[in-house]
């Protein structure tokens, strides 16, 4: 027992095999190594959100019917997760289960371990997307919603026949695009399908590493409404998030469009570039650009928010601090210094 001092470590000893996936941003793998560097406090939390690591831990025997935690961290300056926290939740664990993640749980001990401050229920749509994709990768059978949904997708049901279509069969067909001639099944119905189950498939795609011929069709889609008189501004958002497992030259591509235009860098947009689309603000110049724009929709609050939960990046805290000490344009300028007051009477009280 001395010796578990991390889930990695709890995970191990259990003889279990494990994955980790990040909740907090686009659902997607933390690679187990990687995970246990975080938890030694040796790199920060990959992906995190309102200073928070949300993640969950599918863990399986021989049987391979995972179970499954959901697990929120609150995140230090750094990124770095709280080994007080891991080892307050480790002492949950350890009391209601013993130091070996055992088969059966009581009621008891299901309750015992519930009651804990560090689980969380994740919302709806990305709970499915989770099943759909850890299914997948364990080539467990699909929900019973799958073969609905496929037909749907085919055409056979009308395009205007959707209300029938579970959410779940959506999800499994995203987490299924290379099998069952979902590729295809997906580029021919984006074209035909009806509002309700369009936004339903491109929330789906937001976590998906997309092949090239679905990545080449969204940016197809995507440029075909960029050229239209009125843009939908909401249609556009949501493609923009389904791009973000695509090919990275056509969201950024997509992405640089966007922001030169002052009509379409709208907030809703914005907020998708920042929640789900980060990849292209590695660019200096782009993140700048980004910036600007999310100043000038003039909402402060929203300003801090946003550049609070992107500074917290790896990936991007090197790009966005430098910019705190340049001299940008006068509407960054002002809202940088707002950002930064806030941020001082913030720590005052």
């Amino acid at each position: 027992m001395d010796t578990i001092h991390t889930l990695s470590d709890l995970l191990v000893n259990s003889g279990c095999e494990y994955h980790i996936y990040d909740i907090s941003r686009r659902v997607q793998r933390i690679d187990n190594e990687q995970f246990a560097n975080v938890e030694q406090a040796s790199q920060p939390y990959p992906y995190p959100i309102q200073r928070q690591a949300q993640f969950a831990i599918a863990y399986w025997n021989a049987e391979k019917q995972p179970w499954i935690w959901f697990l929120k961290f609150n995140l230090d300056e750094r990124g770095l997760l709280s080994q007080a926290d891991v080892g307050q939740f480790l002492k949950f664990v350890m009391e209601a289960m013993g130091t070996r993640l055992s088969k059966e749980m009581s009621e008891e001990q299901q309750q015992k371990l519930a009651n804990n401050p560090f689980t969380f229920k994740p919302k709806d749509d990305k709970l499915a997307v989770f099943h759909s994709l850890l299914r997948a990768e364990l080539a467990l059978p699909t929900s019973q919603y799958y073969t609905h949904a496929q037909e749907y997708f085919a055409g056979k049901l009308g395009w205007d026949n959707w209300q029938t279509v579970g959410l779940q069969g959506i999800t499994d067909i995203a987490a299924r695009l290379n099998t069952d001639d979902n590729n295809r099944l997906v580029r021919t119905s984006l074209r035909h399908i009806a509002n309700e189950p369009r936004y339903a498939l491109l929330g789906a795609l937001e976590h998906i590493s997309l092949p090239a011929k679905v990545s080449d069709t969204l940016f197809e889609l995507a440029q075909r409404e960029l050229e239209t008189q009125h843009a939908d501004l909401f249609l556009l958002s949501a493609y923009v998030r389904a791009l973000s497992g695509g090919k990275p030259e056509q969201l950024e591509s997509l992405i640089s469009t966007i922001l030169a235009s002052p009509t379409l860098s709208h907030q809703e947009i914005l907020i998708a570039i920042a929640g789900r689309s980060w990849l292209p603000l590695t660019t200096p110049a782009l993140a700048e650009q980004f910036l600007i724009r999310l100043a000038q929709t003039g909402n402060q609050t929203l300003f801090n928010q946003l550049f609070a939960d992107l500074v917290m990046m790896p990936s991007l805290r090197l790009v966005l601090l430098p910019l705190l000490h340049s001299s940008p344009s006068p509407e960054l300028a002002q809202a940088l210094v707002a950002l930064q007051q806030s941020a001082t009477q913030g720590r005052m009280h």
